[in-house]
C-alpha cells in the first residue's frame, strides 16, 4: 500500500467473489469487476449503505449517469455488468478526472476529510471514537473489549469504512472545536444531530451480485441528475455558496440532489495515520463538528415513510420511518409492502426504491422469480442521542410479485401470514397473564421482562423465510399459494401449542383453583383451565384454514 492510501487501486476492500474466493481490492476494481462480486465483506451492517451511499454509488451515477427511463434501466440491469464504456467512464473518473481526491492520507485533500484540521485543544483522540462499538467518551458499550485507556490500531481498509460510517450514523450532541470554526465555543461544538442516517430505518434492495445490487439501489430520472448536484469530492464544482467540506466551517442547509445527499458530510475528521511495524495505521483522528441536513427531503432513496394526513404548521407530509428494535424484518413487512399513500389517516409508505422495482415489474423489466434480498439497518442512540445502546440488522428475501399495487393478492396472503403470527403471540401474552393471575400474581407489564409472544416469533422466524423465498416463485399458482398458507397455519399452531403447554407446566397447582378478581363491579374467575381453553379458542379463529376437528389440529400439532 502507498504512503497516501490510494482507494483507488490500493487493496482497501474485501470483496467476496459469486464463487466464494476472498480478495482484497481498490474501488476501482470492485466497480468494474462488481458483475463478479457476490457481497462485499464488511464488519456490521450499518456499513452497507455507508459505503453505498458515501462512495460506490455517486462514483457510479457521476461517472456514467442514471438511467433516464424504465427501458434504459432494464438494459443495463439485464447486461448483468458494466459495458466497455462504462468501465472507460470509471477508469477516466477515477483516474485523470477525480483519482487525486480519492487519497486517504494526502496532505493537501484527503478523502472525506479536512487538512490540517486541528481541535481548539490541540489534542487529538483515539481512533475508537470512529467505532461505535468501542468504549470512547460517553459511548461505553456494555460489551466492549477495550477501554477508552486502550490504543486502537485501524488499517487504512478499516479507517474507510469506519470513516464513512461515522459521516453517516455519528452520535451526536457536543463535539470537538475546530480551528477556524466561527460557531465553536469554548472549545466544542454543541447542538450536533446524529449523522444523516441515524435519522432512518434504513432499507436497502439487493440482488444477486454486486453490480445487481448497485442498479437495484440506482433510480430513474428522466431529466437525469442536476448538473449543479455534486458529489463531495467535487464541492469546488458547486454553484452554491455552502460551505467547503474540506473546511473547518459548516452550515445547516438541504441537500442539493442525490449526490450531495448521498455523500453529505456530516462531520469535520482528520485520520491521524502513524508508522508501525505492520505499516501504515491510524491511531489518532479528530471528530468535528460538520454539516446538519435541515430536513430529510423525499427524495431520500434508503428508507420508508410515515405519511401524515394532517401535519401541523411547519411540518412535512412524511417523516423517515424507523425500525423497532428486538423485531425481525419480516414483521415489519407491512410498511415494506406499503405501496400507495394511506387513503384516510396516517400510515406507512414504502420506500421509492421498492416503489420503483414495483414499477418494473408491473411493465415487465423485473421478473417475478428474480431473488429479490432487502437488508435492513438502524442505530438506536440514547442519553440525548449521544451515545449507541442498539444497533438493529437483518435480510430478508423478498417476492418480487408481492410489490405489484394493482394486483394484490401475494402481497395480501404474506401480510395475512404476518398477521397470524403477530395475534397467536398476542393470545400467548394473554395466556401468560392469564396464568400469572390465576397463580395469584400480576401480568408482566408490556414493556418489561420477555414474553412468550418473543419465543413464539423467533420459533417462527425460520419458517416465514423459508416461505418468502418459497413464494418467490409460486407464480400464479392459487393451490400452491394456499397449500404454502396451509402449512404456515400449521407451523405457527404446532409453535404457540409448544410455549402454551411450556407456560402451563410452569404454573403452580394452585393456579387449577385459580382465584376471583373483581373490575368494574363484575368478579371474573382466572382459572388455568379456563386460560387454556381461551387460548385455543382464540388460536382457532386465527389460523381459519386448520380443520377445527379437534384430532386433526393434533397431529398438525405434532
Amino acid at each position: 500500500m502507498g504512503a497516501d492510501g490510494d482507494i483507488v487501486h490500493d487493496s482497501l476492500l474485501t470483496a467476496v467473489d459469486t464463487d466464494g474466493a476472498v480478495r482484497t481490492t481498490g474501488l476501482l476494481g470492485v466497480l468494474t469487476g462488481a458483475h463478479e462480486v457476490r457481497r462485499l465483506e464488511l464488519p456490521v451492517p450499518t456499513m452497507l449503505p455507508a459505503l453505498l451511499r458515501q462512495l460506490l454509488l455517486p462514483v457510479m451515477w457521476d461517472a456514467i449517469g442514471v438511467p433516464r427511463t424504465r427501458g434504459e434501466w432494464a438494459e443495463r440491469f439485464e447486461r448483468g455488468r458494466f459495458s466497455d464504456a462504462d468501465v472507460a467512464c470509471l477508469t477516466d473518473y477515477l483516474g485523470s478526472r477525480y483519482g487525486d481526491r480519492f487519497r486517504l492520507f494526502d496532505d493537501k485533500r484527503p478523502f472525506a476529510q479536512v487538512a490540517g484540521l486541528e481541535a481548539l485543544n490541540g489534542e487529538t483522540k483515539s481512533a475508537a471514537q470512529l467505532v461505535p462499538s468501542i468504549a470512547s467518551g460517553n459511548n461505553v458499550p456494555l460489551f466492549s473489549s477495550l477501554t477508552e485507556g486502550d490504543e486502537l490500531l485501524l488499517s487504512a481498509g478499516q479507517a474507510l469504512l469506519w470513516l464513512l460510517h461515522t459521516q453517516c450514523w455519528d452520535t451526536a450532541a457536543i463535539k470537538t472545536g475546530a480551528v477556524g470554526d466561527p460557531q465553536a465555543k469554548n472549545g466544542k461544538t454543541t447542538g450536533n444531530p446524529t449523522g444523516p442516517l441515524g435519522q432512518l430505518g434504513v432499507v436497502v434492495p439487493t440482488g444477486r451480485t454486486l453490480y445487481e445490487t448497485l442498479m437495484l439501489n440506482t433510480p430513474f430520472l428522466p431529466d437525469g441528475l442536476d448538473p449543479a448536484d455534486r458529489p463531495q469530492w467535487a464541492w469546488n464544482e458547486r454553484s452554491s455558496g455552502w460551505k467547503s467540506p474540506a473546511g473547518p466551517e459548516w452550515s445547516s442547509r438541504p441537500a442539493g440532489g442525490l449526490l450531495d445527499l448521498l455523500t453529505f458530510q456530516a462531520r469535520r475528521i482528520r485520520l491521524v495515520p502513524c508508522e508501525t511495524e505492520q505499516g501504515l495505521y491510524v491511531q489518532r483522528v479528530i471528530v468535528c463538528a460538520g454539516d446538519r441536513l435541515a430536513q430529510t427531503p423525499e427524495l431520500e432513496p434508503h428508507t420508508a415513510w410515515s405519511h401524515i394526513a394532517k401535519p401541523k404548521a411547519g411540518q412535512p407530509q412524511r417523516r423517515p420511518r424507523r425500525h423497532t428494535s428486538g423485531r425481525s424484518a419480516w414483521q415489519g413487512l407491512s410498511t415494506l409492502l406499503a405501496l400507495a399513500v394511506p387513503d384516510e389517516g396516517d400510515g406507512p409508505y414504502t420506500s421509492g426504491l421498492l416503489r420503483q422495482l414495483a414499477d418494473l415489474h408491473a411493465e415487465g423489466f423485473l421478473p417475478a422469480d428474480y431473488p429479490l434480498g432487502v437488508e435492513i439497518c438502524g442505530l438506536e442512540y440514547g442519553n440525548q442521542s449521544a451515545v449507541v445502546e442498539n444497533a438493529i440488522g437483518d435480510s430478508l428475501p423478498l417476492p418480487v410479485a408481492s410489490l405489484l399495487a394493482e394486483d394484490d393478492w401475494l402481497r395480501a396472503a404474506i401480510l395475512e401470514c404476518v398477521g397470524q403470527a403477530d395475534q397467536a403471540g398476542r393470545a400467548l401474552d394473554n395466556l401468560h397473564s392469564d396464568l400469572r393471575r390465576a397463580s395469584g400474581g400480576e401480568p408482566v407489564p408490556w414493556d418489561k421482562g420477555q414474553h412468550p409472544s418473543s419465543r413464539l416469533l423467533h420459533g417462527l422466524d425460520g419458517t416465514m423465510r423459508r416461505l418468502l423465498t418459497g413464494l418467490r416463485t409460486v407464480g400464479e399458482n392459487d393451490e400452491l399459494l394456499e397449500r404454502a398458507q396451509l402449512a404456515w397455519e400449521q407451523s405457527v399452531r404446532a409453535v404457540a401449542v409448544r410455549e402454551a403447554e411450556t407456560l402451563l407446566a410452569a404454573a403452580p397447582p394452585r393456579a387449577v383453583v385459580g382465584r376471583v378478581e373483581k373490575s368494574n363491579g363484575k368478579e371474573i374467575v382466572y382459572r388455568s383451565g379456563k386460560a387454556v381453553g381461551l387460548f385455543h379458542k382464540k388460536l382457532a379463529g386465527i389460523l381459519t384454514r386448520l380443520s377445527e376437528d379437534s384430532s386433526g389440529g393434533g397431529e398438525a400439532a405434532a
